[in-house]
């Protein structure tokens, strides 16, 4: 072989191996564009939670407990942001040693290895923790739509507080900080399990464990506000592009395609809730409408990195029918007080997301199989991630409301409830 060949040969050897190793290269790089997006996903997650489901929420309620119920997801935002920075992203995200599996340690309490210069693949640490953060802002504030109109403040905010260490960032930890849900290979692109079926189940336990309103089923219950409601829907549709195609923590291909699922699966969620409504009330309501939109969100959360826009499609349609079952034939049929459907929606709507992921995942999308490309054991793997975050969710929020209630009470007195906690608990009111 000549001189020349040999030279045409290494050269080409060299260049391949140089394209090998850029990936690791590049994890290791900042990459702006990527900083850039994740910037603007966080903001856009941020904005969920306030002023969108603040809004969303309390355009739901009674006149007399809007602003309390606003409140709540405020002073959530400012708790959780406080109690993450000092553990919670370290029990997420963290080494933990030997317990690896379960949570991530305190190594990075308060943030001590966070520097401004450190990297999380291409981005900045300090970036993808407050986009987490956002994650965990949100959750407990869905919460607050089962048990609507009748906690104490004080005592939503010690559960508040001890939920999320205790329930949300271990689990995230299981599903996304290297814990055993991962390793089995449950698929949950944004959250799915972590978020929705956990805010949904502490839910139930919370709207099962303070009992019902005072004159449930009796008075009229109806919504005060529902154009504030649209509003929150309306920011919440928005916002949730930076919680499903921010989670691909890049501005790339993947974003774009959960992204564009995202919103097939939204659209089509309001549109089968509307016409399941329509045909069984004979009128079309909004806040079906905008419930239905919230329950396709919730459904493609978990699929929006692993499905088609077909696939997208069909799970969109099946979530607007069934999360309509469940927030008002489960809940008539069962008996229990969720204010604000945040287990008819988020909870059933998570269920169904997560199951139907394990149907609708494709390889070129997201690199796993589901059962329609011959993958049946995906739906198996993802049914025992929705388990386990059932069955740890349930035990521990039920135990901690009730030993909350031993110590401080969760409910308000009867007199706070029905004159209203706008002003029983705040001292304001809305004025025409």
């Amino acid at each position: 072989m000549s001189l020349k060949n040999w030279k045409t040969y290494a050269g080409a050897f060299a260049a391949s191996c140089l394209l090998l190793a850029e990936p690791a290269l590049a994890a290791d790089k900042l990459d702006t564009g990527n900083t850039a997006w994740m910037l603007t996903s966080t903001a856009l997650v941020l904005m969920m939670t306030i002023p969108g489901l603040a809004l969303f929420y309390g355009g739901m309620v009674r006149r007399k407990n809007v602003l309390a119920t606003m409140a709540q997801s405020f002073a959530i935002t400012a708790l959780i942001t406080v109690l993450w920075m000092i553990a919670g992203y370290s029990i997420a995200f963290g080494d933990g040693g030997a317990g690896q599996s379960f949570w991530g340690g305190l190594s990075n309490a308060f943030l001590v290895n966070m520097g401004k210069d450190t990297l999380n693949g291409s981005i900045p640490d300090s970036v993808f923790m407050t986009f987490q953060m956002t994650f965990a802002i949100i959750t407990p504030a869905l919460i607050t739509g089962a048990f609507a109109e009748r906690m104490k403040f004080s005592s939503m905010l010690v559960f508040m507080g001890l939920w999320v260490l205790i329930v949300y960032a271990p689990i995230c930890h299981w599903v996304w900080g290297g814990g055993f849900l991962g390793g089995l290979g449950v698929l949950d692109f944004a959250g799915g399990t972590v978020v929705h079926i956990n805010a949904g189940v502490a839910g139930l336990v919370a709207a099962l464990v303070l009992g019902k309103r005072v004159g449930f089923g009796k008075e009229n219950m109806a919504p005060h506000n529902l154009v504030l409601s649209v509003i929150g829907a309306s920011l919440l549709w928005v916002g949730w592009f930076g919680f499903n195609a921010g989670s691909a923590v890049a501005a790339d291909n993947s974003a774009g395609m959960a992204m564009a699922v995202t919103q097939i699966a939204t659209a089509a969620a309001a549109l089968s809730w509307m016409f399941a409504e329509w045909m069984v009330h004979r009128k079309p309501s909004v806040l079906g409408m905008i419930s239905g939109a919230v329950a396709g969100l919730v459904a493609i959360t978990p699929a929006s990195g692993f499905v088609d826009p077909t696939g997208a499609l069909i799970l969109g349609l099946i979530a607007g029918v069934v999360c309509f079952w469940g927030a008002t034939g489960l809940k008539n049929a069962l008996g229990y007080d969720d204010s604000l459907d945040a287990f008819g929606v988020h909870g059933v709507g998570g269920i169904v997301g997560a199951l139907l992921t394990g149907v609708f995942a494709r390889k070129a999308i997201g690199g796993t199989a589901g059962l329609i490309e011959g993958n049946a054991m995906q739906v198996w793997v993802q049914f025992e991630g929705i388990i386990a975050t059932i069955v740890y969710c349930a035990i521990v929020t039920f135990i901690l409301l009730k030993v909350i209630d031993m110590i401080m009470g969760l409910r308000v007195s009867e007199a706070d409830e029905i004159e209203g906690l706008d002003f029983t608990l705040h001292g304001e009111t809305i004025h025409d």
